[in-house]
């Protein structure tokens, strides 16, 4: 009997060590004993809210009832957006958002967590402090040039602040600094008028050097074409020189000039007959004047036919005699051919204006019909 009362205490016994067991392991016993801290976390312990230990990664124990844990605390990298709508010194509002990259050392665990009720809150003040405090002291371009500057004051700022709290900024990012639409556009247009003017600039150059380079290649043309012309009246006035000089030779010299004129006026109703395009040619109207001008003309050609006859004529004298006559001689011919010939030519030419003056009587030119010569 007593055997069987030892027994039934014995198995009492067991049965309540593994039900506490049981409730160690599987109740609320456990969690109020042991806990899990994350890597890259820590977890404080506090005894009756006073701090006793940071509890680091890995299992930890704890005092039940004794004991409290707080929320882990994150030792990453974290980042922490922050959008600042400032104005510029020259009243031009912007949005800016700024990045601001901290962290949290293993150490500074208990600074981080007891120092600041609110590190977010307080750290957007910081940030909105000294952005503010730059912009307002720079103009809108001024600013967009200073953007690294404002990042770089903002880092050093929060430093000094946020590291006796037990954070440490890492790095703070100005990602833009953006002023209204309305301005975006303003500014837009201000650089699209910059690059048309200075375009407008380049054509313009380039406008110039073509017609500067236009303007000199037409000067030295023109140079060119009147050494052309110049050079065009030499050799004209040298050969109507040799033309008078052979008129001279013959006996014609009281009328070479006239003779080389009405050449002249020939070859040129030539040229105006070939390559003119024009229907119209201007003569006179007065019949007198067109008189005097068939007068000319008829006076020209018979002076022409004389000379030319002449020069024959001398040509083949002088073939003849130049053998058996001195030189004295010749002279004397030449020159008596020469009267002899001035003279017919003379004589012809009045008897061809006697003609043509009574021909201009009957009020009509001698030219007029052709055919009418002849016949008279």
């Amino acid at each position: 009997m007593e055997g069987v009362v030892i027994f039934l205490v014995v198995a009492v016994v067991v049965i309540v060590v593994l039900i506490i067991l049981a409730a160690l392991l599987f109740g609320g016993l456990r969690t109020s004993i042991m806990f899990t801290v994350h890597s890259r976390e820590a977890v404080i312990v506090e005894r009756f809210g006073k701090f006793k230990r940071v509890a680091h990664a890995g299992l930890n124990f704890k005092a039940p009832f004794v004991d409290n844990t707080t929320r882990p605390i994150s030792l990453r990298v974290q980042q922490l957006e922050v959008n600042i709508e400032s104005k510029t010194k020259d009243n031009v509002f912007v949005n800016v958002p700024v990045a601001v990259q901290y962290v949290i050392k293993e150490e500074q665990v208990v600074d981080a967590y007891y120092k600041l009720s609110n590190a977010e809150a307080q750290i957007r003040s910081y940030v909105f402090d000294t952005v503010r405090s730059a912009l307002s002291s720079l103009e809108l371009d001024a600013a967009f040039e200073s953007k690294d500057d404002i990042a770089h004051s903002v880092e050093q700022t929060l430093s000094a602040r946020m590291h006796e709290f037990g954070f440490n900024i890492i790095n703070t990012l100005v990602q833009d600094i953006s002023p209204d639409q309305r301005v975006r556009d303003s500014m837009n247009s201000i650089n699209a008028a910059q690059r048309d003017r200075v375009a407008a600039q380049s054509l313009a150059e380039a406008d110039k050097i073509k017609r500067v380079t236009q303007a000199e290649a037409e000067a030295e043309s023109k140079r060119l074409q009147g050494e052309g012309v110049a050079a065009q009246r030499k050799a004209i006035a040298l050969g109507i020189a040799e033309q008078y000089e052979m008129l001279r030779k013959v006996g014609i010299e009281n009328s070479a000039e006239q003779l080389l004129l009405m050449t002249q006026y020939f070859d040129t109703m030539q040229d105006v007959a070939r390559n003119g395009r024009s229907n119209v040619l201007y003569l006179p109207s007065n019949p007198g004047a067109v008189g005097g001008m068939g007068d000319e003309i008829r006076t020209a050609m018979l002076q022409s036919q004389a000379a030319a006859e002449a020069s024959q004529n001398a040509d083949v004298a002088d073939a003849d005699q130049r053998q058996r006559i001195s030189a004295q001689q010749l002279r004397d011919q030449e020159k008596e051919r020469a009267d002899r010939a001035r003279s017919d030519a003379e004589q012809r030419a009045r008897t061809a204006q006697h003609k043509a003056g009574e021909q201009a009587s009957g009020q009509t030119p001698p030219w007029a019909h052709p055919g009418s010569a002849n016949q008279g």
